[in-house]
């Protein structure tokens, strides 16, 4: 996350850098068909003309990793075998990896914290229902105090706050306005240091994600992406009218002319005075989930990583990657890696969870019928010269 004085111009947007194109999606209904000999005839003729076809469009980089044919196979074709009454409940097992790079800055400003047990990391004494697991990605700006601060203390507002854990969503959204003004209090750091905040708790199937600021979670499921987060940018619809109902401006895309994001911990230059309105916020917004087997990793990023690469293209990378080593940490390392070759402006912190202590399954080719009717494959044909 950048402020104004340090951003960067000429950087592409997001949308300049989508994941690949998504492939065609059909479905056929099945049946037996009866042809004359003339409708054998152009059935064949059909078919000659698709092994004929263009080639796919690709829309990646020399630099990334594997072409958009191979990306979307990946993605898009997809068997799910449904779950019989016989198969016992699916239960998480959580291990994560983590990597964070300077980026071409000049100071890392980036903090995060990977805790894969929590009932050991609490101790006997915390009260904690179920096994879970605590992350959470904290893009600092403005100095490393703040994004040091929150990764120290964050975990124990949460853990006792009096609404924990029976009403965990309470206890988090208490917690990051407890920090906001604890920060603020800590006569030892600079309270006009700031950071984003964002944190994944789970307990047993359950995960609530907390975001305050523009870092990203995103979950992978069976190979498609699912943004569990939304980037808080000062310019998006619903913060722009938030910042404007609180007397707040939005110049060019940045809070008041000068922090490009519309939520976050500390920059109490901007806050004004405690307890007052601000349109600077750090109240978090939540996003609860029950874990399934479907549900195969997650995740966590700061700006650095979305600023160059699509949450799509994200989740196809790490999912191939576990298929070959089925390690987080070297998954988190090639996303830090991808992001450097696609020249990000910023610091670069991932964190990668599993959900298994197995690699993700093969993704199965759909079994189409040996014959398939004069309908079908004009179907067919119409549908590939549409998206060539």
């Amino acid at each position: 996350m950048r402020v104004n004085s340090c951003f960067e111009e000429n950087m592409a947007p997001e949308s300049d850098h989508p994941c690949p194109p998504s492939s065609f999606e059909a479905n056929y209904e099945k049946g037996n068909l009866v042809l004359t000999a003339e409708e054998k005839g152009e059935a064949q003729m059909n078919l000659r003309q698709l092994t004929i076809g263009k080639p796919p469009r690709h829309c990646m980089s020399s630099s990334q990793l594997s072409s958009a044919s191979e990306l979307e196979l990946d993605i898009r074709v997809v068997t799910v075998r449904p779950s019989s009454d016989e198969d016992p409940p699916f239960v998480p097992v959580f291990r994560s990896g983590s990597c964070s790079d300077i980026g071409p800055k000049q100071s890392m400003e980036d903090e995060h914290i990977c805790i894969d047990n929590l009932r050991e990391h609490l101790g006997a004494a915390a009260e904690f229902p179920c096994p879970g697991a605590f992350y959470g990605v904290f893009d600092g700006h403005g100095g490393t105090d703040a994004a040091s601060f929150v990764r120290e203390n964050i975990l124990r507002f949460i853990v006792e706050d009096t609404h924990f854990p029976d009403c965990a969503k309470k206890a988090i959204k208490s917690a990051f306005l407890k920090a906001d003004s604890a920060f603020a209090n800590v006569g030892s750091f600079d309270s006009s240091s700031g950071t984003t905040v964002l944190t994944a708790l789970i307990r047993g199937r359950t995960m609530l994600i907390a975001n305050a600021g523009d870092c990203r979670a995103v979950l992978g499921k069976r190979g498609k992406a699912i943004e569990l987060s939304k980037d808080h940018k000062p310019d998006s619809t619903s913060e722009r009218l938030r910042i404007e109902e609180l007397g707040g401006v939005v110049y060019d895309g940045y809070l008041n002319g000068d922090l490009s994001v519309a939520r976050a911990i500390g920059d109490w230059h901007m806050k004004g005075r405690e307890g007052s309105s601000s349109p600077l916020t750090a109240e978090p917004e939540l996003q609860e989930m029950v874990l399934c087997e479907e549900d195969e990793f997650l995740i966590l990023g700061c700006d650095g990583l979305w600023d160059v690469m699509s949450s799509q293209c994200a989740v196809t990378i790490v999912r191939k990657e576990l298929m070959i080593h089925n390690d987080p940490e070297r998954c988190s390392r090639e996303l830090i890696r991808e992001a450097l070759n696609r020249e990000t402006c910023d610091n670069l912190t991932v964190v990668v969870v599993c959900f298994s202590p197995d690699p993700p399954p093969r993704l199965e080719m759909p079994k189409f019928k040996k014959s398939i009717s004069v309908e079908g494959i004009s179907l067919l044909q119409d549908a590939l010269d549409n998206n060539m």
